[in-house]
């Protein structure tokens, strides 16, 4: 039977600008990072995309690499776009990067023009897509001119293969300079895509979300549940089908350590409280900046990604449990 999305699906998302630019995002965006690749089974992941889409959740999230092995997350993606959301692809925000090693050789990794644009070619072909709505510089690199990655980033859009571009894990100073550059060449630049969440809150010190607001950059969170450690997934020891678990894994089981799931006690009383899961609570903390356009889940099952989406009846917080939080996070 053909896939029919929800009729319902936009009466419950909420979706917000991304800095000053036309472009809204849903404030929980699906990332395919882990459990999309080809050693995942395609049946799931599909599942998982589809009630993604269900849920008013319009905006996924790849890269080059995501899979094992590099590319799969793409392919898998877009074998669910050709067979069942290519009649909503106007419906859809498409985002995929360029930055890490993805081919042997000199020209397959950072931010050269050469391996953007080359990559940006084979992810679309990947994806069966004519353009993505957004191309991200994946990460910093400091041996190429950062006036060569932008202008292939520019070169991405006058050439009609993306809308929009983006960063990631760019530091304020970088930042800063990239919006510089990519405003002179007229280039819509609107999202910054940084990793933070409860344990890693590196932005703050950095003042990139400072740098994001006068620049008019959205900004798009990446971990927001430090790879499943905001959860209740840990504390019994390390599950057999868990990222720490993973050959491959972002997670080692050397970093679940007894003082974060001793944190992660602490901050699961105060999300009862709130009457949420730790995990709504930890994602509704992420989105309590003015600032944060959106936060990119991962997810295993489906009922991950409607634990994600029930994040959002309560995204407020007072005074009184934010310094609770940082009290615990502090001890």
């Amino acid at each position: 039977m053909s896939y029919r999305p929800d009729p319902g699906r936009y009466e419950t998302m909420s979706y917000k600008r991304c800095g000053r630019s036309g472009l809204l995002l849903p404030r929980i965006s699906l990332g395919l990072w882990h459990n999309f690749g080809g050693v995942d089974p395609f049946d799931v992941s599909r599942a998982m995309m589809l009630r993604a889409f269900d849920l008013g959740i319009t905006h996924f999230d790849l890269a080059n690499n995501y899979g094992p092995p590099f590319g799969s997350a793409e392919e898998a993606f877009g074998r669910v776009l050709a067979e069942d959301l290519r009649a909503h692809r106007d419906e859809m925000i498409i985002s995929t990067k360029a930055g890490y090693r993805m081919w042997p050789g000199p020209y397959g990794e950072w931010g050269s023009r050469k391996y953007l644009l080359a990559s940006l070619d084979q992810s679309l072909a990947r994806m069966g897509l004519d353009y993505v709505d957004i191309f991200y510089h994946h990460r910093p690199d400091p041996e190429t001119p950062l006036e060569e990655t932008m202008t292939a980033l520019d070169y991405s859009v006058r050439s009609g293969k993306a809308l929009y571009v983006g960063v990631s894990s760019y530091r304020a100073p970088e930042t800063r300079c990239a919006a510089e550059i990519l405003k002179d060449l007229g280039t819509p630049f609107v999202i910054h895509q940084p990793r933070y969440s409860m344990f890693d809150r590196w932005i703050e010190d950095d003042g990139l979300l400072e740098v994001l607001v006068d620049a008019g950059v959205g900004c798009i969170a990446f971990s927001p549940l430090a790879q499943g450690l905001l959860t209740d997934r840990y504390l019994a020891g390390v599950p057999e089908d868990s990222r720490a678990a993973k050959p491959h894994g972002m997670l080692r089981p050397e970093q679940v350590t007894e003082d974060k799931l001793a944190k992660v006690r602490r901050l699961q009383v105060l999300a009862r409280r709130r009457e949420q899961s730790l995990a709504q609570m930890a994602l509704a903390w992420v989105l309590r900046h003015p600032q944060m356009t959106s936060a990119v889940i991962g997810a295993s099952r489906v009922s991950h990604i409607d634990v994600a989406v029930g994040a959002l009846a309560h995204i407020g917080f007072t005074a009184e449990e934010l310094a609770a939080i940082d009290q615990i996070l502090a001890g």
